[in-house]
This record gives structure tokens, C-alpha cells and sequence, in this order.
């Protein structure tokens, strides 16, 4: 297991923007699965440093910005 990025960064989604796209599971199958209607469930925990790169990615690459890397707001949760 990889050791988690410096700044605690966790992937997150806005339910409300996201329309099911499914390009956050394609660019990052290992922190994203999909519900039974196509929605993504995301892993809350903090990002393995090796990923922080893909999640940038996926993040960059939602047509609907539904997803943000989040750090000091995700820890308060």
C-alpha cells in the first residue's frame, strides 16, 4: 500500500452535478465503482500519493465538474 499524499487530498462528488457519465470510474477504477443506476461511489479515504496524478485527471476530465479533490474541508467531515 501506498503511502497517503502530504495534503490528505480525498476525491469527492457533487450528487447533484453529476449526470452518471462514468468517466471518473474509467480514469480511476481504483477509488471509483458505480451504483446500480450508474452513479459513482467514491472511496472517502485519503488518496495514495500514486494517485494523486489520476484523480487530477479524472477531475480535469468530468463534463459536468461533479468532482473535486478536496483536502482541509474533506478532513472536518
Amino acid at each position: 500500500m501506498s503511502a497517503p499524499n502530504p495534503e490528505g487530498l480525498r476525491l469527492q462528488v457533487d450528487m447533484i452535478k453529476c449526470v452518471g457519465h462514468a468517466s471518473c470510474l474509467e480514469l480511476l477504477p481504483e477509488r471509483v465503482s458505480l451504483d446500480e443506476w450508474g452513479y459513482p461511489v467514491i472511496e472517502t479515504d485519503p488518496l495514495p500519493q500514486h494517485l494523486v496524478a489520476h484523480a487530477r485527471r479524472a477531475v480535469a476530465a468530468c463534463p459536468t465538474l461533479a468532482l473535486r479533490l478536496d483536502g482541509k474541508l474533506a478532513r472536518v467531515r
